[in-house]
């Protein structure tokens, strides 16, 4: 698949630049920990760029923040969605709240899509 130069750049930054509700979602997921899938951060699926993605499970976690409340991006995320489910992903959503104030919920909900 052809990506575009830019994205791939900008992928390399998020992965160098990541959230502090990214890093502590990412610190759960990465290694094999959650359940023993592997997930991938800041991975290229066409032209966009997904905050995790366990390949195996056709899985997309992706953390929003209040940006994403504004109505032209809940134009983009529901056609990103669009696409991407029918590239066959299951895309789940949260909000940084949600990684702050209830972790636990955040990982059962993934654990029970994965198992």
């Amino acid at each position: 698949m052809f990506y575009n130069s830019k994205n791939i750049n900008l992928a390399k930054n998020m992965r160098s630049n990541m959230t502090k509700q990214e890093v502590k979602l990412w610190n759960i997921v990465r290694a094999k920990k959650l359940l023993g899938y592997k997930f991938k951060r800041q991975v290229l699926i066409g032209e966009y760029i997904v905050d995790f993605l366990c390949e195996e499970k056709k899985l997309i976690i992706e953390i929003d923040g209040g940006q994403h409340n504004e109505i032209d991006n809940i134009f983009y995320d529901k056609n990103r969605t669009i696409y991407l489910e029918k590239q066959g992903y299951k895309v789940l959503r949260f909000w940084n709240n949600e990684i702050w104030d209830n972790i636990e919920g955040v990982i059962e909900v993934i654990k029970k899509y994965l198992s």
